[in-house]
C-alpha cells in the first residue's frame, strides 16, 4: 500500500524560496538598467567635459586679457612720478620766462638774449618729451569746470559766461593716459545762466 499523501500544496514554494529569488530578479534588472544606453552615458559624459573645457578656455581667455591690461597700465602710468617732477621743472622754466618784462628782452645784450633763447628751447624741449610719453595738457579754458580736471582758485562775475565755465587758467592741468596728474589751477565764471544770461533774480548793475 503506497503512503505516499503528499497534496498538491505541498509542491508550491515557500514564501522563504520567493524572497530568495527577489534579490536576484533585482540584480539583473539593475544591471540591465546600467547596461541599457551606453549611448546616452557617453553623451553624457562628453557634455560634462565640453562644458569644462568651456569654463577653462573662458578662464584662460580672461587672464589674458587682464594680464594684458595690467602690462599696458604700468607701461603708461610707470613714469608718472617722474613725469609730475618734471613738471615742476617745467614750471619753473616758464615762470621765469614770464617773469622777464618784454622791454628787458629786447634791450638785452646778444648774450642775455641767447641765454633767454636757450631757456625758451629747454621748456619746449622738456614739454615735447612729455607728449612723447603720453603727458597732455589738460583743456581747461572755455570748458565746463569738471571737479575731476580742474581746480577752482576763484570765481569771476561775468554774467556774459555761462555759470561755471572756466575763463582763466592760472596753471596748466596735465593727465597720462586717463589719470590726471595733476588738475589746472582755474577761474570759474560766476552769475550767469546756463545760457550766459544773467541768473534769474540778479541785478544787472552795468546799466
Amino acid at each position: 500500500m503506497n503512503d505516499d499523501t503528499s497534496k498538491p500544496e505541498d509542491n508550491k514554494p515557500t514564501p522563504e524560496a520567493a524572497n530568495d529569488t527577489a534579490p536576484d530578479l533585482q540584480a539583473d534588472a539593475s544591471t540591465e538598467a546600467a547596461e541599457a544606453d551606453p549611448v546616452e552615458t557617453l553623451k553624457a559624459e562628453n557634455a560634462d567635459l565640453r562644458d569644462r573645457l568651456l569654463r577653462s578656455v573662458a578662464e584662460m581667455e580672461n587672464l589674458r586679457k587682464r594680464t594684458e591690461r595690467e602690462i599696458g597700465d604700468t607701461r603708461s602710468y610707470a613714469i608718472a612720478g617722474f613725469a609730475r617732477d618734471m613738471l615742476t621743472a617745467t614750471d619753473s622754466l616758464s615762470r621765469a620766462l614770464m617773469m622777464l618784462p618784454h622791454e628787458a628782452r629786447e634791450a638785452a645784450d646778444a648774450t642775455t638774449k641767447s641765454l633767454i633763447e636757450g631757456i625758451e628751447m629747454t621748456e619746449r624741449e622738456m614739454q615735447r618729451l612729455l607728449g612723447k610719453h603720453g603727458v597732455k595738457p589738460i583743456e581747461a579754458e572755455g570748458q565746463k569746470f569738471d571737479p575731476h580736471k580742474h581746480q577752482a582758485m576763484f570765481e569771476v562775475p561775468d554774467p556774459t559766461r555761462p555759470e561755471g565755465t572756466v575763463v582763466q587758467v592760472v596753471q596748466a592741468g596735465f593727465a597720462i593716459g586717463d589719470r590726471v596728474l595733476r588738475p589746472a589751477m582755474v577761474g570759474v565764471a560766476k552769475g550767469g545762466g546756463a545760457t550766459g544770461q544773467p541768473a534769474e533774480g540778479s541785478i544787472d548793475k552795468s546799466v
